[in-house]
């Protein structure tokens, strides 16, 4: 495996790094007890062409590989310290623009796919209900074919970038006898009739994505909207959450090693005792084990890109990538934190954010205890 960037990668990856650290951490820590999201955020990222990466220039992206995508979405999270920000984008990525190219049909792309490119449409994926986390096929939003139209009833809950989206790729039920295989995906534009946002929901951190409860009640949807074949939406999600899984965190890897750096500079800097506390031992291995979490978190995404791009099979590499990461970025801000002391614990240090943006990884896109069961059945266990 070649993990070596080009010229015109590192040239990529130093732009988005500087363009972040520049741009986009103005007015964070009010915004963070806010949960206010930056539009004016998103905006200079669709502009700068982050929210096009994945789609090719045929409908408004960058065309940018799975390795060069990641890559690129390290480096935002390196200089951008708006976590929330920055997860509302792969939101809007992995779980509207990915689905909506690789199962849309060309009239759906060619509608909908540069205006999320460009960032005037935000996108949001509508899975997860009252009564269905992990056991994401169990649903009770119904789908029902009327003439030229589907008509929607349920909720949806846990939705990121609900109360801000324009579009929505929402999952329903349209033959219950048929299980799984009568799910069914569907493109729902916020201005349908029957479709409303409910109340916005306030989260212990990524305060700066916002989360809502979404409602259709007789909901019309167009019959072109349906977004693959009638019973695909198994398949669709599934191939969705992959996609998430393995580039979700593509950012986190990049906070990480921000988190490593501003450690490693308080460490040298902070004097006890006469001397600086890197000196001493406990000090000096909380940040090897730091930088350990770092490679391994960074190496898992890369390997994974890696081979996506290669059009190999990614199911196991995609659950450990999320896996690793995940309880990686969880352990580096907690070890960033306790060597920062009773200053880490501050909210003006900006490091406990860390710490309450990372939690929420185990448990979206998938529990750190699904993907264990999942890498577990991949083992053959």
């Amino acid at each position: 495996m070649d993990f070596a960037w080009s010229d015109e990668q590192m040239q990529l990856r130093e732009a988005v790094k500087s363009f972040a650290r520049d741009e986009l951490n103005v007015g964070l820590k009010e915004r963070d007890k806010r949960g206010e999201f930056s539009r004016d955020g998103w905006l200079k990222c669709a502009k700068f062409g982050i929210h096009g990466l994945p789609v090719p220039a045929d409908y408004g992206g960058m065309g940018a590989d799975p390795l060069t995508t990641v890559g690129v979405l390290e480096n935002l999270g390196y200089g951008c310290r708006d976590n929330g920000l920055v997860f509302s984008i792969n939101a809007h990525m992995w779980t509207v623009e990915v689905p909506l190219l690789d199962f849309g049909s060309e009239p759906q792309k060619r509608k909908y796919l540069p205006d999320l490119c460009n960032g005037t449409l935000i996108g949001g994926n509508a899975m997860t209900e009252p009564g269905s986390g992990s056991d994401a096929y169990s649903l009770r939003t119904t789908a029902e074919r009327r003439g030229s139209r589907y008509v929607l009833n349920g909720s949806k809950t846990f939705v990121s970038n609900g109360n801000v989206a324009d579009l929505i790729v929402v999952y329903a039920t349209l033959d219950r006898s048929a299980g799984s295989n009568g799910i069914c995906g569907f493109l729902v534009e916020k201005n349908y009739p029957g479709f409303r946002v409910g109340r916005p929901l306030e989260k212990m951190g990524l305060r700066t994505s916002p989360m809502a409860e979404l409602f259709f009640d007789d909901c019309e949807v167009p019959a072109e909207n349906r977004l693959g074949r009638e019973g695909a939406g198994q398949s669709l999600f599934m191939h969705s959450m992959n996609w998430e899984r393995a580039c979700i965190l593509s950012n986190a890897v990049g906070a990480m090693q921000r988190l490593l750096d501003i450690s490693i500079r308080y460490a040298r800097d902070r004097k006890q005792f006469g001397q600086s506390i890197g000196k001493f031992q406990l000090v000096g291995s909380k940040i090897v084990d730091m930088k350990m979490r770092v490679d391994q978190a960074q190496a898992a995404l890369y390997r994974t890109a890696w081979l996506s791009a290669k059009g190999r099979n990614v199911y196991l590499e995609a659950a450990l990538a999320k896996l690793t990461i995940s309880e990686n970025w969880i352990r580096c801000a907690e070890d960033a934190i306790q060597i920062h002391g009773g200053y880490g614990y501050m909210v003006e240090s900006e490091v406990e954010r860390e710490l309450r943006d990372a939690l929420g990884s185990r448990l979206y896109s998938g529990t750190s205890e699904i993907q264990r069961v999942l890498v577990a059945s991949m083992l053959g266990l």
